[in-house]
């Protein structure tokens, strides 16, 4: 019988987590195949290599000084793609390409999907919630209220009925 493969999956994605935690750029290089690409709904095209990724979360961290990533439930894998939900907390300290602080605690829920190559990351796709997160961060109006129902009239949807 061969090595259970969740046991491995789980100690890929708990370095990811303390990669994205941890505030070590370097820490992500062990984890990934030297050809990952990784994308996420804020990236206009996947970015490539451990460096690129590294440098991704040094933005976040530069944003979120004390941004950290925690598991929200069990992993699954095939053995050749893998998934774990999770969730992103940290307060927005410092600006973000034009986006003052806004001083607020934001929780983030994100679902990595992965394609392994020989037991690293080989692609990520992160999933979360943009819209979500720049309502926690007061940058859009929350759904429902007059504000969100503005939106929706500029953006030529016409108001709804409460």
């Amino acid at each position: 019988m061969g090595a259970d493969p969740v046991i491995g999956v789980d100690a890929l994605f708990d370095g990811w987590e303390r990669a994205w935690s941890g505030r070590d750029p370097e820490a992500f290089a062990p984890l990934c195949d030297p050809e990952v690409h990784y994308e996420d709904p804020l990236v206009a095209e996947p970015v490539q290599g451990a460096d690129a990724i590294a440098a991704r979360a040094t933005r976040l961290w530069s944003a979120f000084p004390d941004a950290r990533l925690q598991p929200t439930g069990p992993r699954l894998t095939d053995g050749t793609h893998a998934s774990a939900p999770a969730k992103l907390l940290g307060t927005h300290r410092e600006s973000l390409d034009g986006l003052a602080a806004t001083n607020r605690f934001v929780v983030v829920h994100v679902v990595f999907f992965v394609e392994l190559r020989d037991e690293r990351l080989f692609r990520v796709r992160a999933f979360f919630d943009v819209y979500g997160a720049a309502v926690a961060l007061g940058v859009l109006p929350r759904p429902g209220t007059l504000g969100g129902r503005a939106l929706l009239l500029l953006r030529g949807f016409g108001l709804r009925q409460g």
